[in-house]
């Protein structure tokens, strides 16, 4: 199978993965995340979140992002999100459908949310019954542009949202990346923070379907637990999403795994800038955005294993995965390379 960079949905599981999910196969096991492996889950999941972290394994990113914001908001309620953000781009009418909630957004240069940038979207509520009230921020880390928050950013974010009533969720899908990319615990970035609840990412990152959501607030937990099944996300053999979670929370395998990927993003920058190209937005996770002629993106798309990202403006995504090679990078780079002259 052709080897790419249109996503790191795209690679397979990594071997520990497997392994873990060979080991959860054996015998039988109470249903519902009554088995030993989500036990050892929860655990482990306190040491990376803190004592007060509760982990709530679920089918995938989707319904994480939407079970996790659900369960901030009241029904006359609304969570404001960045206008790039994959909330709010790429999962479709989930939120309102699924969600029953309401998304307003705000722009973001390089797909980041700052207090002056949300603080419009606050201050537009009049407190009458014919708008929603905000009431929850979400943003993702790392950005759907590939930019990541710091901790000092992320802590500026929650004490504006605690400042106006409101809680935040953190998308995770590449959480790992993020914090590979900062040099920081999971903790750091989330629950020291200030972060209420978090969307932890598992499929981009080394595993098969089976991402969680992180409950850090202690008052969420039973909204969480009773609306994961109320929203189609409850396994009842949940020993097998939780022991992919387990097996990458291991001898931080997580943190090996997106930091390999970085590397290759990095890599991918570095040789792009050899040739006088410079990516679109900063590198900080393991995406690169490069910028093509319009007019060459469909020959560029054709040949090169990246994803069309903006036709009108001319730019690709390339995503690397915690497989991606030195070969991989230079192939692409190859390709690149013929159609940017």
């Amino acid at each position: 199978m052709t080897r790419g960079f249109l996503s790191d949905n795209s690679s397979g599981a990594h071997p520990a993965v497997l392994a873990a999910l060979a080991a959860a196969n054996e015998g039988h096991a109470p249903s519902y995340g009554a088995d030993p492996v989500t036990a050892a889950l929860e655990e482990r999941v306190r040491q990376h979140f803190g004592p007060h972290a509760r982990v709530f394994p679920v089918f995938n990113g989707t319904g994480a992002n939407v079970l996790a914001l659900k369960a901030l908001l009241r029904p006359w309620e609304a969570a404001v999100a960045t206008a790039e953000s994959h909330m709010v781009t790429d999962e479709s009418t989930a939120p309102q459908l699924v969600g029953g909630m309401r998304l307003v957004t705000v722009p973001a240069a390089a797909g980041k949310a700052t207090p002056a940038l949300l603080a419009p979207a606050f201050d537009a509520d009049d407190g009458t019954v014919h708008h929603a009230r905000p009431a929850a921020v979400t943003v993702a880390q790392s950005t759907e542009l590939g930019t990541t928050y710091t901790v000092a950013e992320l802590a500026e974010l929650t004490a504006f949202a605690r400042a106006r009533g409101a809680r935040v969720h953190v998308d995770g899908a590449r959480l790992a990346n993020a914090a590979a990319r900062l040099g920081t615990t999971l903790r750091e970035l989330t629950a020291d923070a200030g972060v209420d609840v978090v969307s932890l990412g598992a499929t981009k990152n080394g595993g098969l379907p089976g991402d969680a959501v992180i409950v850090l607030a202690p008052d969420l937990a039973e909204p969480v637990d009773r609306l994961r099944k109320a929203t189609t996300q409850l396994a009842s053999k949940m020993r097998f999403v939780s022991a992919q979670l387990l097996a990458l929370l291991t001898e931080d395998l997580w943190r090996r795994n997106a930091a390999h990927a970085n590397a290759a993003a990095d890599l991918l920058a570095a040789r792009l800038g050899e040739l006088g190209v410079e990516p679109v937005y900063p590198v900080e996770a393991n995406a690169v955005f490069v910028p093509v002629p319009p007019a060459a993106l469909p020959a560029v798309v054709a040949e090169a294993p990246v994803l069309a990202w903006d036709a009108r403006a001319g730019v690709v995504r390339a995503v690397a995965s915690f497989d991606t090679t030195e070969e991989d990078v230079e192939a692409l780079v190859a390709v690149l390379a013929r159609h940017l002259g």
